[in-house]
């Protein structure tokens, strides 16, 4: 690897590291740009990650850098999941309750959307699962609906795809992937995080 690239290919990882949010390469290039007094050319910057990527894809590490949320971060690799899993339930808050699955479920399908459309689709109220999911930052008020009222409209934040492990929401499970897995939303993913809210 070329000095240069070594160079910031290590910058990188430190950013990505203390980054308390997935890093966008935006986001890298502005703080290595301030530091170096000079535009650092966007491909470098790709040069670097990769090499970065390549580094953590080793079997030497537990962690590798993934891209999620709309930027890189690091996750803990999937064969150290017993442990991690162990530990984030002994010291996690409590999870999503089914409430607040089913409600930021059908936001995120179904986005903008109003409580309204929340409540006529699960059948109940959903003013503390919606007020729950807005606190945590999961979602976010929209603007406003043109129907009578003005309702406010409802849809994710990046928070919701970080949270999540989506790059997009076209990364959402197709109701056809979900065919055999009917009344599972509660699932926690595999890599998932564990803690949040509860109703």
């Amino acid at each position: 690897m070329e000095p240069g690239l070594a160079f910031l290919a290590r910058h990188l990882e430190a950013l990505i590291f203390c980054s308390p949010h997935p890093l966008t390469t935006d986001e890298m290039k502005a703080c290595l740009s301030e530091m170096l007094g000079t535009e650092v050319p966007e491909a470098d910057i790709e040069a670097a990650l990769q090499a970065v990527t390549d580094k953590f894809a080793d079997e030497a590490h537990a962690i590798r850098v993934v891209r999620s949320g709309g930027g890189y971060q690091m996750l803990t690799k999937a064969a150290y999941q017993a442990s991690v899993n162990i530990f984030l339930k002994q010291t996690s808050k409590k999870k999503l309750s089914q409430a607040a699955l089913e409600t930021i479920a059908i936001v995120a399908y179904r986005q903008p959307v109003t409580k309204a459309q929340i409540e006529q689709i699960r059948g109940v109220g959903s003013d503390y699962a919606l007020q729950k999911l807005l606190e945590k930052g999961l979602l976010e008020i929209k603007g406003k609906s043109d129907a009578v009222g003005r309702p406010l409209l409802y849809g994710t934040t990046p928070k919701f795809m970080d949270y999540f492990g989506l790059n997009s929401l076209k990364d959402l499970p197709q109701p056809k992937d979900l065919a055999e897995e009917t009344n599972q939303i509660g699932l926690e993913p595999a890599t998932g995080p564990t803690d949040e809210a509860e109703q």
